[in-house]
């Protein structure tokens, strides 16, 4: 079922996932026992998340270096097809524009169409460890709008819409964005940056996924700021609770947010780990309440691999 379809049908705040792909050497029944213990709750769709290929030298026996590529994690269409075997539940896979070329895309589209998956997140991705900054792969797209665009012209094709038995209005793909409530590190200032966000909406997006945040008036006033822009569609919040000390630095270094005096202050007071485990879980299950009371569409919580905090507050606020 279309994400967009999931939102019109539902009469009250759901929860979804984000996973990431396994790295080499978990089994896929290793991988399905991880997302078990969040079945209970219903969850309305799993996203899987996409990871670009990085690229190693070794050097040879006569002291050339040659060039590897590496890849650590099992592709986010083969997850996305696990999952489906074994729950009856939407999966939703990331398609970046980092690392691939238009036509790589191409041939993505035609294996999750065959797979009957027509629900995408698309997004533009990181740059490579060894960048500073993002750089285009020769042949791809240079940002998400761009993606968007992509995809929805590739559908648009005669023989597409021939091969899926598709009438002339109809989109096979649903596809959902990224948005900073805070803003990219990359742009000037959130004005700037929420008229990119519409570009992509513009482009044929069907709904927005924040990034993580963890005061709610940002996530509010992000809101307010698109709609004002022009932004019509849905704009669901996305949720992670602070598991560790280190993260209270970390995150921010990472996705350019910023983590309130208040919680920071009582992380930092915390007398062991399990303390901060507690701390960031209440913290978030707070959000999540309160995202409700307000209205929100559905909340979507970034699992990165973990799921015991995840599942206690799924159990408070669902």
């Amino acid at each position: 079922m279309k994400v967009t379809d999931i939102l019109a049908g539902s009469t009250k705040a759901f929860p979804s996932l984000e996973i990431v792909p396994p790295l080499r050497g978990m089994t896929k029944d290793e991988l399905l026992e991880s997302i078990a213990p969040f079945m209970e709750f219903s969850p309305k769709y799993i996203n899987v998340t996409s990871h670009r290929d990085e690229y190693e030298f070794r050097e040879e026996s006569d002291g050339s270096f040659s060039r590897h590529l590496v890849r650590n994690r099992i592709s986010e269409t083969t997850v996305c097809a696990a999952i489906m075997d074994k729950y009856d539940i939407t999966v939703i896979p990331h398609i970046i524009c980092a690392g691939t070329t238009k036509e790589e895309i191409e041939s993505k589209l035609d294996n999750l169409a065959f797979l009957g998956i027509n629900n995408i997140v698309a997004l533009r991705g990181d740059s490579m460890s060894s960048e500073k900054r993002f750089t285009p792969t020769p042949g791809g797209y240079s940002y998400a709008n761009e993606l968007v665009e992509g995809i929805r012209s590739y559908q648009g094709s005669s023989s597409y819409r021939r091969s899926r038995g598709l009438e002339t209005d109809d989109r096979f793909f649903c596809i959902g964005v990224g948005a900073y409530p805070e803003k990219h590190f990359e742009a000037p200032n959130i004005e700037t940056d929420i008229m990119n966000l519409k570009r992509k909406v513009d482009a044929g997006a069907d709904y927005i996924i924040t990034q993580m945040f963890f005061d709610n008036k940002v996530y509010y006033d992000f809101v307010d700021k698109c709609r004002k822009a022009g932004i019509t569609v849905p704009i669901i919040p996305g949720l992670k609770p602070i598991s560790t000390l280190k993260q209270i630095s970390m995150l921010p270094e990472s996705f350019s947010l910023d983590i309130p005096v208040e919680l920071t202050e009582e992380i930092k007071k915390a007398k062991d780990k399990e303390a901060v485990y507690r701390l960031g879980s209440e913290w978030c299950a707070m959000q999540c309440k309160d995202l409700i009371a307000n209205g929100v569409p559905a909340v979507h919580f970034y699992t990165m691999g973990k799921s015991e905090n995840i599942v206690s507050i799924l159990k408070e606020c669902f």
